[in-house]
């Protein structure tokens, strides 16, 4: 494993090596020495497009670490973002001798386990690939473990850890934490999209929250022939979702399709708290009756009540369009800093709004809010719970289905029905009375309890015996730079005195001496005044960006390619029932 992972770290740094020279160059033009340099948009577009190369290139686990990166807008910039979305797992598909081994290893002799077996795959990802077979008659699809994925998985977690150490030398405070967080997270999501067993129970766990709706199709799991390494499911055939012209061949109601999917989302997040993850196209198809099939649970999470709670009120605030409201709910969930400009990040709010409603449309999108605060996010200090960035990635790749789906689709509208119906809103007056309940019998107590002890405070002041003891916060260090510049002022000062004196009364020599010492400091406190300090954030996104970017935000999505997607033809997807 070692010796594994030691040439895949010189293959890794072989790939990354050019683009890790840019980076340092833009902190240090010449690498040891010089001033940053700036990078435009289009620069880190072009390198986000390299970089996405070399993650496809490197194979399985860079491109599951490309997926992940693009829901976290904390660690990269927007472009960078955007780019890592249209990761796919466009892999080969195995050997089948190689993955008859593995299923055999798991399940037993092939022509005794199955009735029929197909040895061509429907699908192939990078961690699996899935094959078409019946059980006693019945249609299924069987989803095996790639063949020595795990030893390679390992060798390049290794290869990510001794690594991190050298990126984080290059980040600040702020995303170095992202980054270490980033990094535990991705073992642990990728060490469970592995684990067959793990997906199984999700699946099951989120197929029995749906018994009884009949809008929603979930594949039932054939426990005898699942383990850790192998998965079988039932086998389901459907309409891609985003395949809009069969969809209307066969009669179905695109705008109810829509919301039904939206519907089953926030009923994921906000009530069952166990979510689906991935719902891009390729994991969603459409039976003839227009009910949904859900494909590959091997994205999915679980949402605590906290974030569950703070979930509603964002959605409430976004309805009601309150901007303190949107603020403070992003703050409490951990996504937005508390140390952050809040009038700006107001301003940021105010305008992605205003933009996102547009001229010619009535409605605005959660998509396009959200998008404008993760293109925001990289210019402040904060971290995404990891659960949260998920949760942020399914709430904008599901508005872009429903868009797909309807271009006039409300996803707000649909959204504030929901949580009316469900009740959250009656909820949330009730919360706020008992909310202003409490601040009225805390003002009470605070009103029987200053008195006293402001007439304590006025006799200590009437008798000279009051002290104020004040601490003053410095975290730009300016008082520093004051006194820096007080004292190159002072040595000027004197310098340009003695340079003058020694002109009049003292040799060539010391005159040049003592000159060439004033030009220095002349030049320092000249630098210390032109050196730029604090946090400059650019705005991310205008009005005339918002106009440019509307036909790209309409496109459809170009799906990952989930288990049930790849080597399916055009007009219909398969999956498992």
């Amino acid at each position: 494993m070692n010796l594994r992972a030691y040439r895949r770290f010189f293959t890794v740094v072989r790939q990354f090596l050019p683009l890790a020279i840019a980076y340092a160059r833009d902190r240090r033009r010449f690498l040891l020495f010089g001033s940053s340099r700036q990078v435009t948009a289009d620069q880190r577009r072009r390198r986000a497009q390299r970089l996405l190369e070399s993650l496809l290139t490197l194979g399985p686990t860079f491109i599951k670490l490309g997926q992940l990166l693009s829901t976290r807008p904390d660690i990269l910039p927007p472009e960078y973002v955007e780019e890592f979305s249209k990761l796919q797992d466009k892999v080969p598909p195995a050997d089948w001798g190689q993955a008859r081994v593995v299923l055999e290893e798991e399940i037993g002799p092939v022509d005794q386990r199955f009735s029929d077996f197909d040895v061509e795959p429907i699908s192939g990802a990078s961690l699996g690939q899935v094959y078409y077979a019946e059980v006693d008659g019945d249609p299924v699809a069987v989803k095996v473990r790639r063949p020595g994925v795990e030893d390679l998985v390992e060798a390049d977690l290794r290869v990510i850890r001794w690594t991190l150490p050298l990126v984080m030398r290059f980040v600040d405070s702020a995303r170095s934490f992202s980054l270490q967080t980033l990094a535990d997270e991705f073992t642990k999501t990728i060490r469970e999209e592995m684990d067959y067993g793990r997906e199984a129970k999700m699946l099951t766990e989120i197929r029995g929250n749906f018994e009884g709706d009949d809008r929603i199709v979930i594949p039932p799991v054939v426990e005898s022939h699942s383990t850790e390494r192998v998965l079988t499911m039932g086998y389901i055939p459907g309409t891609k979702i985003n395949d809009v012209e069969e969809l209307d061949r066969k009669g179905i109601d695109r705008t109810e399709l829509a919301e039904t999917l939206e519907e089953a989302y926030f009923q994921m997040i906000v009530e069952d708290g166990v979510f689906h993850a991935d719902p891009h196209p390729g994991n969603l198809a459409v039976k003839d009756d227009g009910s949904i099939v859900f494909y590959d649970f091997g994205m999915s999470g679980y949402v605590d009540p906290f974030i569950q709670e703070k979930i509603v009120e964002f959605y409430t605030a976004v309805a009601e369009q309150d901007i303190d409201k949107i603020l403070d709910a992003l703050i409490e969930m951990g996504t937005l800093s508390p140390e952050a400009d809040r009038q700006v990040m107001a301003d940021v709010m105010e305008l992605a709004i205003a933009d996102a409603r547009g001229e010619d449309i009535e409605q605005y999108r959660v998509q396009q809010i959200v998008q404008q605060v993760e293109d925001t996010i990289y210019e402040f200090p904060l971290r995404l719970p990891s659960n949260l960035a998920l949760v942020l990635r399914v709430a904008t790749v599901v508005e872009g289905v429903c868009v797909t789906l309807d271009p006039d689709f409300d996803f707000i509208s649909v959204a504030t029905d929901y949580l009316r119906e469900a009740g959250y809103f009656e909820e949330s007056a009730r919360q706020f009375v008992r909310d202003r309940a409490t601040e009225f019998q805390d003002a009470a107590r605070s009103a029987v309890r200053v008195p006293p002890k402001l007439e304590s405070a006025l006799d200590r002041v009437e008798h000279g015996d009051l002290r104020v003891k004040a601490d003053i916060e410095d975290s730009d260090k300016l008082f520093d730079i004051l006194a820096r510049r007080i004292v190159l002022g002072l040595v000027l000062a004197s310098g340009i005195g003695s340079t003058v004196f020694l002109s009049v009364f003292g040799t060539v020599e010391t005159t040049a001496v003592a000159g060439g010492g004033t030009v220095v400091i002349a030049f320092l406190l000249y630098r210390s005044f032109r050196k730029q300090r604090g946090i400059r954030a650019r705005p991310q996104f205008t009005r005339q960006q918002m106009r440019e970017r509307e036909p790209a935000d309409s496109e459809p999505e170009q799906p990952s390619l989930g288990p049930f997607d790849d080597g399916v033809g055009p007009e219909q997807q398969t999956g498992s029932e």
